[in-house]
């Protein structure tokens, strides 16, 4: 099973390891694309901090984060499931996880960056601020620089199992399934289901939505379940407490929708 997960917008502060080793990090097919990105967000950073606040979308109070993106040759690095905070990774709580779920989540999950293509959550990488929404002046449009290398690695990464998808829609257009390994794949909506005057009522939440993705991650990876597919994966998930509706896909090379419905949003 390969996960994929959106990355936080804020981040741990870069840790007191060695530097960044580009040739460490997994998905190596992304190098060169890695590569291209980093020289010119450093170089971005480093010569004119009012453009590059514009260009990553940055407020004023968060000017400081220019600064940190013009050291991310020399900061110290620390492992990307540290990095990586946020309600999402809080739901996670990988640093809670035994450790055979821990083993588990470093072989199966895999996380979308706008300046690492996608990363493994045990490899070493400095705090950093560079979402896939980001148009760089010279790389242009982010999600459009990744999907080239995303399509020579990403069938490679899946292998043969089953594909939760649960990127935000951002992330999503940096690469997106095909064919076989489309159908194969599952993507996840959350939401809170209330009764309003006798009748349900439903509601795709938004921070609520990554708590509860969190909680599905942890679940599977302390429940050592290994569902081979999406209907597989829909009677794991009602095993270990969720609410589920899946809709198969209609037409071939398309992934499964999964609706996880939830009475109360926490």
């Amino acid at each position: 099973m390969l996960v994929l997960l959106p990355p936080s917008e804020g981040k741990a502060a870069s840790g007191r390891g060695a530097p960044l080793k580009p040739e460490s990090l997994s998905l190596p097919g992304l190098a060169d694309a890695r590569a291209a990105v980093l020289d010119e967000l450093v170089e971005l950073c480093a010569s004119d901090e009012v453009k590059a606040q514009q260009v990553l979308g940055l407020s004023e109070g968060l000017r400081g984060e220019v600064a940190k993106n013009v050291a991310l040759r020399t900061a110290g690095t620390r492992p990307a499931g540290d990095v990586y905070t946020g309600v999402l990774y809080d739901a996670l709580g990988l640093g809670s996880l035994e450790p055979d779920a821990r083993r588990r989540a470093r072989a199966s999950l895999l996380v979308f960056s706008g300046l690492w293509g996608a990363v493994r959550i045990g490899d070493r990488i400095p705090s950093y601020r560079c979402s896939m929404g980001v148009k760089l002046p010279g790389l242009g449009s982010l999600a459009a620089h990744w999907r080239g290398p995303m399509e020579s690695v990403m069938p490679e990464a899946a292998g043969r199992g089953l594909v939760l998808d649960l990127r935000s829609a951002a992330y999503a257009g940096a690469w997106k399934p095909k064919g076989e390994l489309a159908a194969r794949t599952a993507t996840v909506r959350v939401l809170h289901s209330q009764i309003v005057d006798g009748v349900e009522k439903r509601s795709v939440v938004s921070h609520f939505n990554k708590a509860t993705k969190g909680r599905i991650v942890r679940d599977l990876l302390v429940s050592g379940a290994r569902p081979k597919g999406p209907a597989e994966l829909v009677d794991v998930l009602r095993e270990l407490g969720h609410t589920v509706e899946a809709t198969a896909p209609e037409a071939k090379g398309r992934p499964w929708a999964l609706d996880v419905v939830v009475a109360e949003i926490h």
